[in-house]
């Protein structure tokens, strides 16, 4: 954990100090489901796959408002999403951008919503502890049936003191 992350309050009362949380490298476990009907290949198990990584996330300061991060598995370009204070955020990077929105809600867990084509995409983090942390993620489609969902568990990477 950065020093500036281990002085924060926990768990995160703004969305300034969530982001700020955020920032680390992290050992990631993910879970992704295929809900559709689509879901069923020829060995019945297609809709299910699960893989490991590593993600670098990284506080962006920006001007006036709460930030942004800096996010991306390691070794590839990061996307950049930047906040602003009335619950609005811009996801950028690879040539594409796109517009949602965001809620802190009580708990201390941050939820982002996304509307991409016909469908929309909630997203809801939040901490355990400080050096762990969850991720779920689900597809609506128009029509109200789910689409996609992930899963993912998240735990800081900390070096020991010298």
């Amino acid at each position: 954990m950065t020093d500036s992350a281990a002085s924060l309050a926990f768990p995160p009362d703004s969305i300034e100090a969530f982001l700020r949380l955020c920032e680390g490298e992290w050992m990631n476990l993910r879970s992704q489901f295929d809900l559709g009907d689509k879901a069923d290949g020829e060995n019945g198990d297609e809709w299910h796959t699960s893989e490991r990584g590593e993600l670098v996330v990284t506080y962006l300061a920006e001007g006036d408002g709460p930030g942004g991060l800096s996010v991306g598995p390691k070794g590839t370009p990061p996307r950049q999403l930047l906040f602003a204070g009335g619950g609005s955020f811009r996801s950028q990077g690879g040539g594409s951008s796109t517009e949602g929105s965001w809620q802190l809600w009580p708990d201390g867990s941050l939820e982002l919503v996304l509307s991409q084509g016909d469908a929309e995409v909630r997203e809801r983090i939040w901490f355990t502890k400080p050096n762990l942390r969850l991720r779920s993620t689900v597809e609506h489609r128009a029509d109200g049936s789910p689409g996609r969902a992930s899963f993912n568990s998240e735990i800081r990477r900390v070096s020991k003191p010298a």
